[in-house]
């Protein structure tokens, strides 16, 4: 029988940090590797003086880690190998492990006698009670010369973990990582086109106009995460495992999160009311809402509430899924289709509410499916077939890409 030694937190640290011994980061050589690729921007929003905590949140496999490994290695050129850390917190999950391992490397730093640091703590949700430790050190001054970056799922939001740094923080930033938008997806793509005051010109990208809706097809079969955009066969299952997992690190029930995703999807793009998903699964009103909250912070989820004047908290809501890939990694969860008219509504409220911060509807003897500062807009996936008032902005589905190019 062979029994399995753990490793030492020196050993650990010598794996997640190859470049001490001289050696690339594996996850930029797979990166360098993929057939689509690009280097995040969210990266250049990092304050990198000291003394900084940034924090970075987003879905899982949106790109942090590997966009956390190419500013560690464009940072190999300016700084000494060993004063950059890196930690996976997923292999070492437990608060007694983490803290072993940051001991360890503070001993190493002290003894080469390191003046300033890169710390990267990547996936700090994985260690329950994470901030007590870093606010711990940074209370003690141990990192007063450092920059760190603490990146995490959604929930830390969630769960308020970020509000328990109060003052903490120096110089740092705290940034929210997307998948990719349609925009941002063309200039992946080599299609540049400049944002626009006014979306609905779309007479500015005639010239490219046929080419941005061929992409845009794609847009609608890949989304913006990188492994679909890599035809990687495995993308929805990884993407499924990642919410199942941000799931049950938090305590709720997948039965009940799919029964009420699955309501969801088959009430979309109509409103529907949490009254009504609880009494469709014969839960409470209070759960749905609850799952619902935390669908949203783990950027699953987006809402669009009533607006009449102003918005409508208790009246029917419009939920859209924040990708069109996680719209079908969904609807294989669930075992639940959407319509497709949905998922040109959804798309093209997510980057209203990426564009505005808030999104509303409003519905009367006609429907405006998205209102967003001064933008009102229908979505009709085929040709229009009535009058709307002046003011609202029809968008066919030829329409759709020109106007998302453009936000």
């Amino acid at each position: 029988m062979i029994l399995e030694v753990p490793m030492s937190a020196d050993e650990t640290l010598a794996l997640l940090n190859p470049w001490w011994e001289g050696r690339r980061s594996p996850v930029v050589e797979s990166w360098e590797g993929r057939r689509v690729r690009w280097r995040p921007k969210w990266i250049e929003g990092l304050s990198l003086e000291p003394f900084s905590l940034n924090v970075v949140i987003g879905p899982r496999l949106v790109g942090k880690t590997t966009g956390l490994h190419i500013l560690i290695e464009e940072e190999l050129r300016r700084r000494d190998a060993l004063s950059i850390l890196y930690l996976n917190l997923d292999l070492a999950p437990t608060f007694e492990s983490f803290k072993a391992l940051l001991d360890t490397y503070l001993r190493i730093r002290k003894a080469r006698a390191l003046k300033s640091c890169l710390i990267v703590l990547d996936e700090v949700t994985s260690v329950p009670g994470w901030w007590r430790l870093v606010k711990g050190y940074v209370d003690a001054g141990s990192f007063r010369n450092d920059v760190l970056i603490l990146s995490g799922s959604s929930s830390l939001r969630l769960k308020g973990e970020v509000e328990l740094l109060p003052g903490r923080m120096g110089k740092g930033k705290e940034l929210s990582v997307l998948p990719l938008s349609f925009r941002e997806y063309l200039s992946v793509m080599g299609v540049e086109v400049e944002p626009s005051e006014d979306p609905r010109n779309f007479d500015i990208l005639l010239p490219q106009a046929s080419k941005i809706r061929s992409y845009f097809r794609d847009y609608l079969r890949t989304g913006g995460f990188p492994l679909p955009l890599n035809s990687d066969p495995s993308a929805a299952e990884q993407l499924i495992r990642s919410i199942e997992g941000e799931i049950l690190r938090v305590g709720r029930s997948l039965d009940i999160a799919i029964s009420i995703i699955s309501q969801l999807l088959r009430a979309a793009p109509s409103p529907i009311s949490f009254n009504s998903v609880a009494s469709q699964l014969s839960i409470s009103h209070r759960t749905v809402r609850e799952y619902v909250e935390f669908f949203s912070a783990l950027m699953v989820l987006g809402q669009a509430l009533y607006f009449d004047g102003s918005p409508k908290f208790r009246k029917e809501r419009k939920f859209f899924i924040r990708d069109p890939f996680l719209a079908k990694a969904l609807s294989i969860w669930t075992s639940t289709e959407f319509l497709e008219p949905a998922l040109y509504e959804w798309v093209v409220q997510e980057h209203l509410l990426r564009k505005h911060g808030s999104v509303y509807y409003w519905r009367d003897s006609y429907e405006i499916d998205a209102i967003a500062g001064e933008l009102k807009i229908e979505v009709k996936a085929g040709k229009p077939h009535r009058r709307y008032p002046k003011g609202v902005t029809m968008l066919s589905e030829d329409d759709i890409p020109l106007f998302l190019a453009l936000i």
